[in-house]
């Protein structure tokens, strides 16, 4: 017999002396007890107690003692001191926690700009000359670590129409880089696209504005016109 099944029988050893217990629960019992010497000398102590409360009478008993007046408050600043305990450990969890992100996004930070700023190459700028009159046009190549951010001022092309930028390799392959829509007559447009080359590999910058376009060459930028067609 395992513990926990002597358990369940010195369960009922007090339900069987007061007769609480069913027909066959008191049979099954009775049978444990003819079996168990332990059981039996529990069964024996408990059977005179069982006869001593059926004289008790309820009315003569002593009220039940009331917990003192204070027990509440004592255990609601215990409960309250257990609570911002708990908050303090979460808050220096949640600092050290925060802390440590701080410090890989910093290295994170220093490993971007360092690998952006070290010997790298610096932006280019480029004009396109000789354009129609009225018309200007300039770019410049920032470069960055997934290629180069291309931003494009545009003047006095007619309204509405398609401008579409692309970079020219030194192979003379063109790379898309985006397109955007000149909308106002007689204001500039702005747009900042991205390409994946990076500047070195960019010979040339060119935009189709309409039915034409204007190349711009990087390489030999000083008194050099853009190429038109």
């Amino acid at each position: 017999m395992t513990p926990d099944d002597h358990r369940v029988w010195r369960e009922r050893l007090g339900a069987l002396a007061l007769g609480q217990l069913g027909p066959e629960e008191r049979a099954a019992t009775e049978a444990h007890l003819e079996g168990c010497a332990e059981c039996r000398a529990e069964a024996d102590t408990l059977a005179p107690m069982a006869s001593l409360l059926r004289r008790a009478d309820p009315e003569r008993l002593s009220p039940a003692p009331s917990p003192p007046p204070y027990l509440g408050d004592r255990i609601a600043r215990r409960i309250a001191a257990e609570r911002s305990a708990s908050r303090l450990r979460r808050v220096r969890i949640g600092l050290g926690l925060g802390a440590a992100a701080a410090a890989t996004a910093a290295v994170i930070l220093a490993i971007v700009l360092t690998g952006s700023s070290s010997e790298g190459p610096a932006g280019k700028t480029v004009a396109f000359n000789g354009l129609p009159k009225g018309m200007s046009i300039d770019a410049s190549l920032e470069p960055r670590p997934w290629g180069s951010d291309i931003s494009v001022n545009v003047r006095g092309v007619r309204p509405g129409a398609l401008c579409t930028v692309w970079l020219r390799r030194d192979d003379g392959t063109r790379v898309p880089a985006g397109s955007f829509r000149y909308v106002y007559a007689g204001e500039s447009a702005e747009p900042q696209l991205s390409s994946g080359l990076d500047p070195p590999e960019v010979s040339a910058i060119g935009i189709e504005a309409g039915s034409r376009t204007f190349v711009a060459p990087i390489h030999s930028q000083a008194g050099s016109g853009a190429e038109q067609s």
